[in-house]
């Protein structure tokens, strides 16, 4: 018994000891807990208030945004309303060209036979002189319509002489590859006559340009044209023009001529360009086109040819270009060619006074084409060089009147080849001297020029 009874105390003992460590480990689990939801209470404290300092930060940049995008939209509200005075204020550029030439024949006696030469087409003063000086103005009129006036002042005959050369209208936006435009313009007949004569590669005009226009065909009267929504450049227009100005010439009512061309181009990878263009110009019921002559009545009066019937020219233009990399800034290649071929049916009067004194029945065919290139070989130094080459085949009842007229080729056929050398400092600025071995007529001619061309103001740039 007394076994039992000491057994029984000691499963008492360990059972009130298991209790006890059993107890203390019990609380001590429970500080543990106290301790961690402390920890964790304080640190969501913690968080709550970073959140609301954050969603206070968040209030406070919102509101700074939305000051600073109202600054923003007010001053590009200034901005706009700014532009758009800007816009509708006129650019005015000019252009200052004067030359210095000379040539072994005298150019009051130069003809180009077989071509009855029309204003502006001989050759200029000999020495210094100012040349084609250009008083450029242009601005967009609203949203609508943009305008352009351009005047040319210029010697002849010792006299300073103003021209209204384009004074015009164009529409801004027409949609669908439409523009129209209204006034006095160039023709968009061929590829260099849409150009103003700064623009060109050489001091003076192809001979072909000479002979069937006088240098350069003006119109006034109403131009539309159309570009299509296609990857290949396509271009097609027409115009209808009074007939007024040479050459058709003479007075007209209505339209007197009209034009339709058409340009197609493209790229041939990024350093390669090219554009091919045919143009076709008529004037019917041609009267009193007047021309110069060269020869004068038996009496000594002077005599004017005048034409009176249906003229009609087809053109057609090719230009390619070339630049390293698509960038013609350094180094850069031109080839552009032209061929025309015009064919007149009439009369040609010899007028003496106004008043005809011979007259021939009048068959004319005349042709003619130039081709040149231009190599720029430096960032400001260029070389061109240029080939012409005409031919006609007139014929009438009286030979002799053709002759007086001009319009006897006389056997010959006019050519001429021309050397260019330019140096252009900037866009603004160009130097050129160039040589020309003229055989466009029975004398062969040695002429030099030194030309400067010079562009105040702001200035549009160029067509292809």
């Amino acid at each position: 018994m007394h076994k039992t009874f000491l057994t029984a105390a000691i499963a008492a003992a360990l059972f009130n000891s298991t209790l006890v460590f059993a107890d203390s480990e019990t609380q001590t689990i429970k500080q543990q807990l106290d301790a961690l939801k402390k920890d964790y209470e304080q640190r969501i404290q913690a968080l709550e208030v970073r959140l609301l300092k954050t969603e206070e930060n968040a209030k406070q940049a919102n509101t700074r945004a939305q000051e600073v995008q109202v600054t923003l939209e007010q001053n590009n509200t200034s901005k706009k309303v700014s532009s758009g005075q800007n816009n509708f204020n006129p650019a005015i550029s000019v252009i200052l060209d004067g030359r210095y030439a000379n040539f072994d024949n005298d150019p009051e006696d130069y003809e180009l036979p077989g071509f009855a030469l029309g204003p502006e087409s001989g050759l200029g003063e000999k020495g210094f002189s100012v040349g084609h000086t250009e008083l450029v103005i242009s601005a967009n009129i609203d949203d609508k319509f943009y305008g352009k006036l351009t005047l040319a002042v210029a010697e002849h005959e010792g006299a300073t002489e103003v021209e209204l050369e384009e004074a015009f209208i164009q529409t801004l936006g027409l949609g669908n590859g439409l523009t129209i435009k209204g006034g006095r313009f160039f023709s968009e007949i061929g590829y260099l006559n849409k150009q103003h004569a700064h623009a060109w590669d050489f001091a003076d005009a192809p001979l072909i340009y000479r002979g069937l226009f006088g240098n350069q065909l003006i119109g006034d009267g109403l131009q539309i044209n159309y570009i299509a929504p296609t990857d290949t450049f396509l271009q097609l227009g027409a115009e209808l023009l009074s007939g007024g100005r040479f050459p058709a010439g003479g007075t007209t009512s209505g339209i007197g001529a009209w034009t339709a061309f058409a340009d197609i181009g493209g790229d041939i990878g990024i350093e390669h360009s090219w554009q091919l263009g045919l143009s076709h110009w008529q004037a019917n019921n041609i009267e009193g086109r007047e021309t110069g002559g060269h020869d004068a009545h038996g009496d000594g009066a002077a005599e004017t040819p005048s034409f009176s019937g249906d003229s009609k020219i087809n053109a057609l233009d090719f230009v390619y270009k070339w630049a390293p990399n698509g960038n013609p800034k350094s180094q850069s290649f031109k080839f552009q060619a032209e061929y025309f071929d015009r064919k007149e049916t009439g009369d040609v009067d010899m007028l003496v006074d106004g008043t005809p004194v011979e007259t021939t029945s009048y068959d004319g065919h005349q042709k003619g084409w130039y081709v040149q290139t231009i190599y720029k070989f430096k960032p400001q130094w260029r070389v061109g060089l240029r080939y012409d080459q005409l031919n006609s085949n007139n014929t009438g009842s009286d030979t002799d009147v053709l002759g007086e007229a001009g319009l006897d080729n006389e056997g010959h056929t006019p050519k001429r080849v021309s050397l260019a050398l330019d140096w252009f400092p900037s866009e603004f600025s160009r130097v050129r001297l160039q040589f020309n071995r003229d055989d466009s007529y029975e004398n062969s001619d040695n002429q030099l020029f030194l030309q400067y061309t010079m562009s105040l103001g702001s200035h549009g740039a160029h067509q292809f």
